[in-house]
């Protein structure tokens, strides 16, 4: 009767054990500093942005100076002078306000040249990823650079499908 037991004991815990989920680990800053066209792509959004950077401080010194010359002038200027200059003012440093923007907001220039940089090959770092992730029989990948964010999950583990189906959305 021992035996028995023993040996449901053993083919139980075999049988969890082969559903048991597989993890690995990266470090994709390791992995980027080691593709010499990263670190290519990286000097060059660097360099990029050192020069927007000093068109921009160039125009913001010019506003500077203009303020300056504006108020040390201001007790000889009449009122109509004033305002006109005052809005001179406001319009070169909106201008420069607009070209940081160009430049550095959320969709600018430096935005698209990392795009066009860096996505391709952060997307082949990915697709190499994925395909370890299937050779080995992995579940997921976690970036340990990265706060140990989840950078692939098994599709067979997704459930977002059934999700939407249970709030009503299905497809």
């Amino acid at each position: 009767m021992k035996k028995i037991l023993l040996t449901l004991c053993i083919i139980a815990g075999v049988s969890f054990a082969t559903q048991a989920q597989k993890f690995a680990t990266v470090d994709m800053g390791y992995i980027m500093k080691n593709i010499p066209a990263f670190e290519s792509a990286n000097e060059q959004l660097n360099q990029v942005s050192k020069k927007w950077q000093s068109e921009i401080d160039a125009k913001m010194k010019e506003v500077q100076q203009l303020y300056k010359n504006y108020q040390t002038e201001l007790v000889f200027m009449s009122d109509e002078m004033k305002v006109k200059r005052e809005e001179e003012i406001i319009g070169k440093e909106k201008a420069a306000q607009e070209l940081k923007h160009k430049y550095f907001g959320p969709n600018g220039e430096l935005f698209k040249k990392r795009e066009s940089l860096i996505k391709p090959i952060q997307d082949e770092v990915y697709e190499a990823i994925e395909e370890l992730s299937k050779s080995k029989g992995l579940d997921f990948i976690f970036d340990k650079s990265s706060a140990m964010s989840a950078i692939f999950v098994s599709p067979k583990l997704d459930i977002s499908d059934e999700v939407l189906k249970k709030l009503g959305y299905s497809k």
